[in-house]
């Protein structure tokens, strides 16, 4: 296939070498002459492992050459891969100016058929809302019917760029149209990994989900690391512990997106071990604020339910986790106190909960975070039901299931993603915590 690159950094020059490398005839673009002066005497424009024997090769067979005419390259390729960068502005934002300036340079040299893929990390919505009328503004024609778009973000690491190119983790493929995205698929035909081919706005997220969790993890273990050594610990032993467990610390375990964390065991080990921290005078700002950042979310879900402005509501599940009746600093405790204080009506059923059958922490616990809970809790499903303007979910018991069946115009606020839920976003009558 014959490409055109734009931008020789590091993303730029890793994928324009290691493309030409697997037989694509490859032209970079960059408004630096000195890089494609580089490029074209068989030199890398950066320090990396490999790369520089992938250009020498690739450039004396004639496979890789680099030019600072973008037009002359849009006209002599099939499709585009913009790997320009994009900085932070001043404020934090995204600046996009290289972005929109290689977009209108290559829209001005468009021909029908041609494949636009950007590479380059951009937030949700930066290419249908800003890049794509760029290029149909510069070339007059339209996106996904006189050419294609996609979103192709790259999963580089610096100093081992080359292996991750040919060694892929996943390829991530957002397309406009079949047609792009399938340009986009041959481009790595052969590589390892699975390929996702999704809507471009969730290619666009998908990068800014894997760094923000790279760099929370950084952030995780570094002060652990600094918990350790004020306690006189080795922390990487402690580490090598929790590495070994594949099933949770390791894993997609806790992973998905839903309703806020409780039980008798997260949020106090938390809260002991910001405590221990403090006292020992060691500063842990993450740790510090997952308790906030989860209160947080169990206030979005209180806005949700009160956003319809109905009074009666009904709460299915009570328990901190599906399956139990431990209530202990369950989120959905917190969340019928909340709208008990506000002054709500609100009925109850969760199968697994018997004020009869609750000892111990457990009753005491309930008996003072919800002391009136005998007078809440409905004997079943469809008693809740009935009484419901807006419907709690939080359980996906069998018969919760049914009763949501026959719910008609009640509205239904979604905290463990329902069966269907991604058909049902966007319906007045539905709204999901986190989708």
């Amino acid at each position: 296939m014959r490409i055109s690159v734009f931008g020789l950094g590091y993303v730029g020059c890793v994928s324009a070498a290691c493309l030409a490398s697997m037989g694509h005839q490859v032209t970079g673009v960059d408004v630096n002459p000195d890089k494609v002066d580089l490029i074209n005497s068989g030199q890398a424009t950066i320090v990396e492992e490999r790369i520089g024997e992938l250009i020498a090769k690739t450039t004396a067979d004639g496979l890789l050459r680099a030019t600072t005419d973008a037009a002359e390259a849009v006209a002599g390729s099939e499709v585009s891969l913009v790997c320009v960068g994009t900085p932070s502005a001043p404020n934090g934002s995204l600046s996009t100016t290289y972005l929109e300036r290689v977009a209108e340079q290559i829209g001005r040299a468009l021909r029908p058929g041609h494949v636009v893929v950007f590479r380059s990390t951009m937030l949700p919505g930066t290419c249908a809302e800003l890049l794509v009328p760029i290029l149909e503004l510069s070339s007059g024609m339209r996106a996904g019917v006189d050419f294609g778009v996609a979103v192709n973000p790259e999963f580089l690491r610096e100093g081992t760029s080359v292996r991750d190119f040919f060694a892929p983790p996943k390829t991530v493929i957002g397309e406009s149209d079949e047609t792009s995205g399938n340009v986009v698929a041959a481009l790595y035909e052969g590589l390892p990994g699975e390929i996702f081919r999704v809507p471009i706005p969730v290619a666009e997220m998908t990068k800014y989900a894997d760094n923000a969790f790279h760099a929370v993890k950084i952030g995780f273990a570094n002060e652990i690391g600094a918990i350790c050594q004020a306690m006189g610990l080795d922390s990487h032993r402690v580490m090598d512990v929790f590495l070994a467990d594949r099933k949770l610390n390791v894993s997609p375990a806790y992973l998905r997106p839903g309703f806020a964390f409780g039980g008798s065991c997260l949020p106090k080990d938390l809260r002991g071990l910001v405590y221990a921290a403090r006292k020992a005078d060691v500063s842990v700002p993450l740790l510090s604020h997952v308790l906030p950042a989860n209160d947080a979310h169990l206030q979005r879900a209180f806005e949700l339910v009160t956003a319809p402005g109905r009074r009666r509501i009904g709460l299915f599940g009570l328990s901190f986790k599906p399956g139990t009746d431990d209530l202990r600093e369950s989120p959905l405790v917190e969340l019928a106190e909340r709208l008990l204080g506000k002054g709500y009506d609100l009925r109850i059923h969760d199968a697994n909960v018997s004020l009869s059958r609750l000892v111990g922490a457990n009753r005491a616990y309930i008996a003072e975070r919800l002391p009136h809970l005998g007078d809440l809790l409905a004997d079943s499903v469809d008693e809740v039901l009935e009484h419901a303007e807006v419907c709690v979910v939080g359980c996906k018991d069998a018969p919760v299931l049914e009763a949501l069946a026959r719910a008609g115009d009640r509205v239904i606020v979604d905290l463990v993603r329902l069966p269907g839920a991604e058909t049902q976003r966007g319906r007045r009558d539905y709204t999901g915590i986190g989708w």
